[in-house]
């Protein structure tokens, strides 16, 4: 009898691993050729579980306006997924969170290139906010990073 039932739990259970193994969660990434740190960002994106499509693009600002990018949250580079723009060097951690929640948003962002912040290496690390913003522009704060 227990033969027989481990004989039926062992296909759901390697069906289920395999879900669970499944393709990561694809990200369009629009940078510059020229950007290394946003090359950085991309690889601990890819660190972190996430499929990067990269798209070289000659400017950035296009793909700003097209997914709704406010004018005080720019950064470096502009990515989509799963309907939300991520702004910048926005940690994975965030990123997924943001997957998880679904709150009623456009996207997060890391204003600026904050030192510190993924693919922003550098030995001084202040304080940075990562930031929720709506269709009408307005945000708030997401997640806080502390001064290191």
């Amino acid at each position: 009898m227990q033969r027989r039932t481990l004989g039926l739990a062992l296909p759901l259970l390697a069906s289920l691993l395999s879900q669970s193994l499944a393709a990561a969660t694809r990200i369009e990434v629009y940078k510059t050729p020229t950007c290394g740190c946003c090359g950085k960002w991309v690889e601990h994106l890819r660190a972190n579980g996430f499929e990067p499509l990269v798209k070289d693009v000659s400017s950035t600002t296009e793909y700003q306006a097209r997914y709704g990018v406010p004018d005080k949250m720019k950064s470096c580079h502009t990515a989509v997924v799963n309907g939300y723009t991520i702004e910048g060097h926005v940690p994975a951690a965030d990123i997924e969170r943001l997957l998880k929640e679904r709150p009623k948003a456009k996207g997060l962002a890391a204003p600026g290139m904050p030192a510190g912040s993924p693919g922003m290496d550098s030995a001084h690390h202040p304080a940075y906010a990562v930031m929720l913003f709506d269709a009408n522009g307005k945000t708030s704060v997401y997640h806080e990073y502390p001064a290191e």
